[in-house]
This record gives structure tokens, sequence and C-alpha cells, in this order.
């Protein structure tokens, strides 16, 4: 288990998933929470992939943008500070499968590299057109791991003039805590937060037994121990199989999990916490998001009702019982899985099982944001955008 430590020249002290941010003080906790002009929730990856989304009104001051390349995904945020977080001006997500074979191959494909500059190319041009001069843009496990990873983003560099950073898992790790630190129950003693990624899953152990009036991203600072498990839903769904999943593909899937979880012992005092019920667990990946949708009993995918929403323990059962009894076509046909997901949707599942069979924890909440968020919080907190600006009182929590 490794200490949370500074890699990418960012200040120490915001560490988090989605934005190392700590300028601005804590009265910028709520930094993190999009919000989107009209009203509307921006989407994350159910339903309308490959879709672009406008926010309403067009913007009046300077304009952010984060973008995440990862295994299964590329997506783009684009917004504007406001008040003490920020309102979305444009959001983009596609799948792309990056990673798709390099389990195998240990390469990145053409295919895949092909459908990954499509969609960056597309990017490309809503920066441009939006004229963003601040930005950045990362790309994670499948980069990471790929032996072309390096020429891939030459490529990209060249034909579509984006200039991606490789992350490294502790950046991607503390940039989930900033994105998702909202979320966080200002009653709890401990958060054991993970992300289940297309190549690999991060797990973050949040102490907050001495946060005093520490919230939102200022919780980052008391990030007690990380890991990366080298496993996501597209590796575990390849290796498994992730169109026939019978109960004992599917259990043989927990068990590797479990496997690489055995004789870790970090996340000191998450255990007792969480035995005694003073920690929660914040889950943010497409996974927990469509078990969400899938209890609320959607029939389109919604984030204003899944961002936020808790799950108990009970309930995670029933939703990954009824995902194990359905077969492909079925969930193919769910408003939130579809297509795009449904091969990987149980191998996300079997993850979060072998999590919670090493954390029991009765108590989890859902995200629907990630590093994008993450890194729009940190660039305008480095920037210094919300102490320039005139706070108005509030009249409405976003949590």
């Amino acid at each position: 288990m490794r200490k949370p430590g500074r890699e990418d020249g960012r200040p120490e002290e915001g560490r988090g998933r989605e934005g190392d941010r700590r300028k601005g003080g804590d009265r910028h906790a709520e930094a993190g929470e999009a919000r989107p002009a009209g009203g509307a929730g921006h989407h994350h990856g159910h339903g309308s992939h490959g879709r672009d989304r406008r926010h309403g009104a067009p913007a009046t001051g300077p304009l952010y943008a984060a973008l995440d390349l990862g295994t299964n995904n590329c997506r783009l945020l684009v917004a504007e500070p406001q008040d003490r977080g920020f309102r979305v001006v444009d959001a983009y997500s596609r799948i792309v499968r990056l990673g798709e074979g390099i389990g195998r191959t240990g390469r990145l494909s053409d295919a895949a590299m092909d459908r990954a500059v499509d969609a960056l190319a597309v990017c490309r041009s809503k920066l441009a057109d939006l004229k963003v001069r601040r930005m950045r843009l990362i790309a994670t496990e499948a980069c990471r791991q790929a032996e072309n990873g390096p020429l891939f983003l030459d490529r990209v560099r060249r034909e579509t003039g984006l200039n991606l950073e490789i992350v490294s898992r502790e950046t991607e790790a503390r940039l989930a805590v900033a994105g998702c630190a909202t979320l966080i129950d200002p009653r709890s003693q401990g958060v054991l937060l993970f992300d289940i990624g297309g190549g690999s899953s991060e797990l973050v152990w949040l102490d907050l037994r001495r946060r005093g009036e520490a919230r939102g991203f200022a919780l980052t600072r008391f990030i007690k121990s990380w890991t990366s498990l080298p496993v996501g839903v597209v590796t575990l769904s390849e290796r498994h199989g992730g169109h026939m999943v019978t109960p004992d593909v599917y259990r043989d899937m927990v068990e590797e999990v479990v496997g690489l979880l055995e004789g870790f012992d970090g996340m000191e005092g998450a255990a007792e916490l969480v035995a005694s019920g003073g920690a929660h667990m914040l889950g943010t990946s497409g996974t927990v998001t469509t078990l969400a949708g899938i209890h609320l009993g959607l029939k389109r995918y919604d984030r204003r009702r899944v961002d936020g929403v808790w799950l108990d323990g009970s309930e995670v059962d029933e939703m990954i019982n009824r995902l194990i009894g359905m077969g492909y076509d079925q969930r193919v046909a769910n408003p939130c899985i579809g297509s795009d997901r449904a091969d990987l949707v149980l191998a996300g599942c079997a993850i979060l099982e072998a999590i919670r069979r090493k954390w029991p924890c009765q108590r989890l909440r859902v995200a629907d944001r990630g590093l994008r968020e993450g890194i729009l919080v940190e660039l305008m907190a480095r920037d210094g955008v919300w102490r320039r600006r005139p706070q108005p009182a509030r009249t409405e929590a976003h949590v």
C-alpha cells in the first residue's frame, strides 16, 4: 500500500481523483458539483453514447475543459465557473474500447486507436468552437499499459492537435476523490471510495476522524492510503467472457478479484470503522450507476436521480442477483445498460462484490461524476476563480 504523494507537480494538499485542489479553502467545498445550464444533469455514458450535449445559454466567462481517455470511454466536459461550482456548457461521451484486446497482446489495436482518434477529433472540434483556453487532457490505464501507448499519443497530437498526458494510477485515485468529495456524508468518520474502470480499479481510504470543519474537496487532505487493482471491466470480461455469464463464470470473476485483494493490509482503520458502521462506501463507475438506475426502475437513464443516491447492502445484492439472472439480450434491452455495457456490467459487479467481501460495508453512495469533474475543480481552484468572484448567499444545497 502506497501513501498518496505528489507525482505531477500539483499541490500535495488537495489530493483527489478529480482535482488536487485546495486553493480557496473549505468554503469552496461545493466546487466539484456540476451545475448544468437549464437545470439538466450532464450525462455520464448511459444510453446516448457518442452524442454531445449543449447545455443551454452561452458562456459569458472563460471556459475550462477536462478530457478523460480511458480503457473504455472517451469523455469531455466543458464548464464555466459559477458561484461556488461550475456550469456545464458541453459534455461528450463515446465508448471507444481503446483497451480492447490489450490483455492478450499488450498493445493498442489499430481498430481501437482509429475509434479513439475519431472521438478525439470530435472533442478537438468542440474545444475549438467553444474557444476553450484552459484544459487538462488525460489518458489512463490503456495508454499506461500498452507498449505502443506513447506512440498512439504522438499520433493523436499529429492528427488532432490534442496533447494528452498519461497520468499515474496515484493521480487517477486523487482525482477521483476530488471529483466526488461533495457526496461524502458529513457525519461519516471514514470513506472507502472505489472507481471501477475499464482496465484498472482504484481504491482510496479517507480517514475523516480528525477532519474538523473540512468539507468538499478539502477532504482530499485526509486520504490515508490508496491502491490500484490491475483489473477493470474490459480486462475481466475479456478473460472470462461477458456475453454468456453463468453463475459459475460470475463466481470465477469474483474469485479472481478476491485473490488480488488477499493479503492486502492497507486501509488502516477501515475494517474497524466499517464494522462499527462509522464509514460508508462511495462508488464512481458505470457499474454502480447502472445498479442505481435499475434499482430506481428508470425507463431512461437520468443522472439527476442517480447521482448521490444511497443503496444499502441488501439492495446492492438484489440488483446484482437480478443482473446475474438476465441473459445478454435482456441486459441489452435494459435502458440503464444497453448494448455498449451489456457485456461489461457483470464484470463490474464481480469487482464490486470482491471489494464488499473484503470490507462488508452496508452503505454505498453512488456518484455519477469522476475524473473530469475533479480536473475542472483543480484547474479552477488553481486559478483562484472562486476567490475573485463575489459569493452570494446559498439558497440551494448541491450534494
